[in-house]
């Protein structure tokens, strides 16, 4: 029976088409909810930019790929900070290689400097332009849970092998989320387990990206939208329709949920 069903936000509630969660979703989580079931949001997106999911009765975050999951009444569930000799490593490879890298905070997303990138993938998921800003700066204000670095797969490859207690969760071929290695929407997702006394395998997972496979595999059902990447496709044991397509209400009736 589940529980709990945690939900990846771009691609799987919002659309990239409408940039919305469409009706059908919204009717059927607050159905779930209605009949006791918790919902829980696991993003790469923090805690506090989730204005498209309003409509949505959910109790708890697993904000930033996992790293910083915050409880609906504000309590701090578990939080990993980036290490500041990581941060500074980063930037120096930001510098050496030219790549935009950006601190995703509560207030916002900074960048060192634009790119390309930073308006192609502000515009990609319908929010401003990050601003360029002195990252050590911000940094100092109370460390980072998830740095954002804006540069393809091959890139990524030569420069996560300098960060080694680092990790890259990608979910779009211009971008990657970078959080501490270790910590991923898995962990973010048994954190919340452990404190409302869940089992996995009383657990659902809903997403579509690559960063979504480590929850998608943990979950007692894991589920990829019918616009998911290969990758979370080849590790969900079930594949709905798309998001435009009223995949999350399909994918709770095939579970039982509503």
């Amino acid at each position: 029976m589940i529980k709990a069903v945690f939900l990846d936000v771009d691609g799987t509630l919002v659309s990239f088409r409408t940039h919305e969660v469409p009706r059908s979703a919204v009717g059927a989580l607050r159905a779930a909810h209605a009949r006791g079931v918790r919902l829980f949001i696991a993003t790469g997106r923090t805690a506090g930019d989730l204005e498209p999911l309003a409509g949505i009765p959910y109790d708890g975050v697993a904000a930033l790929n996992g790293s910083c999951c915050v409880a609906s009444d504000g309590r701090v569930v578990s939080r990993s900070l980036i290490p500041r000799a990581d941060f500074e490593r980063a930037l120096r490879l930001s510098d050496e290689l030219g790549f935009a890298l950006a601190l995703e905070l509560d207030e916002g997303v900074f960048v060192n400097r634009m790119t390309p990138s930073v308006p192609e993938l502000a515009r990609m998921v319908a929010h401003p332009v990050p601003e360029v800003a002195d990252l050590r700066a911000l940094f100092d204000r109370g460390g980072c849970c998830q740095m954002c670095f804006y540069l393809d797969a091959e890139t990524e490859r030569r420069v996560m092998p300098e960060l080694p207690s680092l990790a890259a969760n990608r979910w779009c071929p211009i971008f990657t989320d970078i959080n501490v290695r270790g910590v991923d929407k898995a962990t973010g997702m048994l954190s919340f387990a452990r404190e409302y006394g869940l089992r996995a395998d009383e657990l659902m997972a809903v997403g579509d990206g690559g960063n979504d496979v480590p929850m998608l595999r943990a979950a007692g059902a894991g589920v990829a939208m019918g616009n998911a990447c290969g990758e979370a496709v080849s590790a969900a044991d079930f594949v709905t329709a798309s998001v435009d397509d009223d995949g999350i209400r399909k994918a709770l009736e095939h579970f039982g949920v509503i």
